[in-house]
């Protein structure tokens, strides 16, 4: 995809919010530069987790590793930002501030420059210094509460999704800056949070408790207002499958599936709310019914009515999935790896491969010869210490700075 070719991205972010969104404006086709401190990205120093976040954020971005509390370092990144389309951070707030690179001093240099940060809890509340990690929104916000077994503790989703959340809505804000920009003349700020994100995800919940009036409860699987609505059932197999078929029609398709085509009159299951109240007996005979069967036959009377279900399956399968495959989700990113790229396709093309991530600071030397720095200028610089270089030679002798 090319569909931002030409425009310049420098990315501070670290871990997973920041970066994910430079992602996606990389899968985009834009040039984004990876501004690293000298030991990288912290989630490079936390093992396989962190490996992990940094292959599947940073997949095609440029990487120049800078001292940004070193003069020459913020020379450096000055000089970037006279190029640059927009700027991603994630930092704690008042830390851009520290470093030069708040908003209100870049904007007044560069007027046409899109700012977008994310924060923990957002900038106007009791909470805006504090530290903001997934697991801290997902916790306050509800997500935990609302995940799990009714009777069991409150759980965590099973990967990072309020970062995740928030990636996407500053991806959002972005596109929607560079638009107005391209009207207007001028960039702006785009400002998100893990707690922005996570509140907004929940928006339909929202209205639920303000229609209810009632607190919505972490109740399993199986949605407080409608029956059978994303239910599981176990099957002779040992799989599992959910569904969902809480309309007139669809529970009356039900019913003939699993050959009880009179409990669509049945005054427990004869309209929505009734089924809700009796949801325990529904279910018994729902596990009674298509639990005799595999879970692939089940899958398939259900799907030939009609009736919305799936598989409840393991990751493994997600990785085969003939679907996901035939979508070109799935980029090739190099040494043998791949990775989902964009969850959209603009006229059925999607990025078909994609650069690895980078290491640290593996292109440091390229970006600043780009800037018109020389090689005995670069070699001052990683000598001393205001960036660090990969794999740079002058002579026969590599500069002191490198990092693996």
């Amino acid at each position: 995809m090319n569909a931002l070719a030409g425009l310049r991205v420098l990315d501070f972010g670290q871990y997973i919010a920041a970066p994910g969104a430079g992602q996606n404006l990389a899968d985009l086709g834009a040039d984004v530069i990876k501004v690293e401190p000298l030991a990288g990205d912290q989630a490079r120093g936390i093992g396989p987790f962190g490996t992990a976040m940094v292959r599947a954020n940073n997949r095609g971005k440029r990487s120049i590793a800078v001292d940004l509390r070193a003069p020459e370092g913020e020379a450096v990144v000055r000089e970037l930002l006279a190029s640059a389309d927009v700027l991603l951070h994630n930092f704690r707030h008042g830390v851009s501030e520290r470093l030069g690179l708040g908003p209100d001093v870049l904007l007044a240099r560069h007027p046409r420059l899109v700012y977008g940060f994310v924060t923990g809890f957002g900038t106007r509340g009791p909470s805006a210094y504090r530290v903001g990690l997934d697991i801290a929104a997902q916790a306050e916000f509800a997500v935990m509460d609302l995940t799990g077994s009714a009777d069991g503790d409150p759980q965590r989703v099973g990967f990072a999704v309020a970062d995740v959340l928030a990636a996407q809505a500053l991806t959002s804000g972005v596109l929607a800056a560079l638009l107005q920009r391209a009207t207007t003349g001028r960039g702006d700020v785009v400002e998100t949070s893990l707690m922005e994100a996570v509140v907004h995800a929940q928006a339909s919940t929202w209205a639920e408790h303000e229609l209810s009036g009632n607190v919505p409860r972490r109740r399993g699987n199986g949605q407080a207002l409608a029956a059978p609505a994303a239910d599981l059932v176990r099957t002779r197999d040992g799989g599992a499958l959910v569904l969902s078929a809480y309309t007139k029609e669809k529970f009356a398709a039900l019913c003939e599936v699993i050959g009880r085509p009179e409990l669509a009159g049945d005054p427990r299951f004869a309209s929505n709310p009734a089924r809700v109240e009796h949801r325990p007996e529904l279910l018994d005979l729902l596990h009674a019914t298509l639990g005799r069967l595999d879970r692939a036959e089940a899958l398939e009377r259900l799907r030939g009515a009609g009736i919305v279900c799936g598989a409840v399956r393991s990751f493994d399968e997600l990785a085969d999935d003939p679907d996901v495959r035939a979508s070109g989700l799935i980029a090739d990113c190099g040494g043998g790896g791949t990775a989902p790229t964009t969850a959209f396709s603009l006229g059925g093309r999607r990025p078909a491969s994609t650069p690895p991530a980078p290491r640290i600071g593996e292109h440091t030397v390229r970006i600043l010869a780009e800037l018109g720095r020389g090689e005995t200028e670069i070699r001052a610089l990683v000598d001393g210490g205001a960036v660090a270089a990969a794999d740079f030679a002058c002579g026969d002798m590599p500069l002191r700075g490198r990092t693996p």
